[in-house]
């Protein structure tokens, strides 16, 4: 999946909690994020508009980073750990783990197999 197909992909699925995705699809999007709101941070220095697209994307970057936890087998509730402070590097070890090659009980494996 590149990254066109990724934002395609998360803004289709912008508040769907279910199923898989990808490690691509997920850090394709974390990129695009990334990118957009340095984007705006320069055009715009008013963190207004910044906030405003973090508030936007919000939704579509949970409901990816749940998804791809399903896909490695865990619920979507250990995002939570990012309310701690120190969450997100545990979070980050989590999303970067190979994907589960069967059924598992968020759905089955995904069609296509990963170069990453």
């Amino acid at each position: 999946m590149d990254i066109g197909q990724s934002i395609e992909s998360c803004m289709t699925k912008y508040a769907d909690f279910n199923g898989r995705a990808s490690r691509s699809e997920f850090w394709w999007f974390f990129l695009f994020n990334i990118l957009v709101s340095a984007a705006v941070d320069i055009i715009c220095p008013d963190h207004r508009y910044t906030s405003l697209i973090q508030l936007a994307l919000l939704l579509p970057d949970l409901a990816v980073g749940t998804r791809r936890l399903h896909d490695t087998g865990k619920s979507g509730w250990w995002q939570l750990l990012m309310l701690t402070g120190v969450g997100f590097v545990p979070l980050i070890v989590m999303w970067s783990v190979n994907s589960q090659s069967e059924q598992n009980e968020y759905g089955p494996q995904l069609a296509q197999a990963e170069g990453i």
